[in-house]
């Protein structure tokens, strides 16, 4: 794939399979401030039976769990890296999902980093771009 070549999102049915199959969600960005999309689509999350791991250096615990300042420094297995951040900020992200074995890179709404997908895809990550989690969980999911 060469840097022309425009990255595409998985099938609606490969979209569904990643919410159903996976249960464990690095949230990195993610703020403690209720008034925040991150907050809020991390807390719907969790409700619905996902482990939320939030990642911000700045926090020490959001929605009851222990906030890690990196995603190296999770001591668990990660499957979800969800980003909040903006798209300048990804391809050291996805750099470091990669390097702890992370199944799929999600995006947010408005975060598009057309490098780091195809980067992120090289390594056999899959890559959700540009699209919320919560959104397509009601879609998929109910």
């Amino acid at each position: 794939m060469n840097s022309s070549d425009q990255y595409h999102n998985p099938s609606d049915e490969q979209i569904k399979d990643i919410l159903v199959k996976y249960r464990t969600i690095a949230v990195v960005g993610l703020s403690s401030d209720e008034g925040r999309p991150s907050y809020g689509v991390s807390r719907y999350l969790q409700r619905k039976g996902y482990k939320i791991i939030p990642v911000n250096p700045k926090e020490k615990e959001i929605l009851g769990e222990k906030v890690y300042p990196s995603l190296s420094a999770i001591p668990e297995k990660v499957e979800i890296v969800d980003i909040f951040r903006r798209s300048e900020y990804i391809p050291p992200i996805v750099d470091e999902a990669a390097k702890i074995g992370a199944k799929v890179i999600w995006m947010q709404e408005g975060v598009i980093n057309h490098a780091a997908a195809q980067f992120a895809a090289q390594h056999g990550i899959v890559v959700v771009m540009d699209k919320c989690i919560l959104k397509e969980h009601r879609k998929f999911c109910g």
